[in-house]
């Protein structure tokens, strides 16, 4: 789904960064560059895969959007016979802030699971979606659980699930599916918002309007799953150091906005134009020098 202004920008950035260069003019070292990762009107720079189905593939129109937001919606749907589905972000990511808002709606589709009644979710550290067989249920990722409240008793969001993948608590190696966080209920149709702090296979937080309920570090693969050694061959070893970022749609209505993502990873060198001080991966290959001067000029 890349269109030709995406082409532009890629193309014509190395050429306003030369010119920064150029001029010598240095960033602010404390200012944001956050990256908008859905531009409001389409689903440029994103791809799905269904269950059952090939990648690229928008099973009756479920991933959609109107009105600002991306929708998982089940208007076109009789009922769920596990069609489960992913809306992968095409580039990868290792360490960064990812900030969304996500709200549920309505009722749930029939046939979709018990667990699944206002159930959602966003992926992180997630295989490409090229790499998943057709009728594989979910990606090898890290999953950002959402849940919505029920109308009664405790239903915390937030929470952290491991499809095919294991991570540490503390010092301990965590072996089940899930575990909930420490965040309140959220019932009703509500927007909540959501932020995941990644920091490649170290430490993962994750935060909930404004608050953080749960971290954990090494996130790795499940040495259990019959396709280990081929997912290792994917993320190149045991652990997940980098990877995509994925929707869902588990056959809840389910609404996205405000998509957006601070790189952590960039120049370290205090010396460049484009040094940021909230970096915490080094990649000085980025880095952008002032332009000398040469003699006579």
């Amino acid at each position: 789904m890349v269109r030709w202004s995406k082409i532009f920008w890629v193309l014509l950035l190395p050429v306003l960064m030369l010119a920064g260069a150029c001029s010598g003019q240095k960033e602010d070292p404390e200012q944001e560059e956050w990256i908008s990762l859905f531009n409001g009107k389409d689903l440029d720079g994103w791809e799905m895969k269904f269950t059952g189905h090939p990648i690229g593939e928008n099973y009756k129109n479920t991933f959609r959007v109107e009105d600002g937001v991306i929708k998982a919606a089940y208007d076109q749907y009789e009922r769920f016979n596990g069609e489960f589905g992913h809306l992968f972000y095409q580039e990868k990511y290792s360490y960064y802030r990812l900030q969304l808002e996500y709200r549920f709606t309505g009722d749930q589709l029939p046939g979709g699971a018990s667990w699944a009644t206002r159930n959602n979710g966003v992926m992180i550290h997630a295989q490409p979606a090229s790499t998943m067989k057709k009728d594989q249920t979910f990606p090898t990722s890290i999953e950002v659980q959402f849940l919505g409240g029920l109308g009664a008793g405790e239903r915390p969001t937030g929470n952290l699930c491991t499809p095919g993948t294991n991570v540490l608590l503390g010092d301990t190696l965590f072996l089940p599916h899930c575990i909930n966080s420490s965040s309140p209920t959220y019932d009703g149709d509500q927007w909540v918002k959501a932020e995941v702090i990644v920091l490649g296979d170290s430490l993962i937080t994750h935060v909930i309007n404004g608050e953080p309920v749960i971290s954990y570090s090494k996130p790795q693969l499940d040495s259990r799953e019959p396709d280990f050694e081929e997912m290792k061959s994917v993320y190149g070893g045991l652990y997940l150091k980098e990877g995509h970022i994925a929707l869902q749609s588990e056959s809840h209505p389910t609404e996205f906005r405000n998509i957006r993502l601070l790189d952590l990873t960039g120049c370290m060198d205090p010396n460049a134009l484009n040094f940021k001080s909230y970096y915490v991966k080094s990649d000085n290959s980025r880095c952008i020098y002032p332009r000398k001067k040469q003699s006579g000029q």
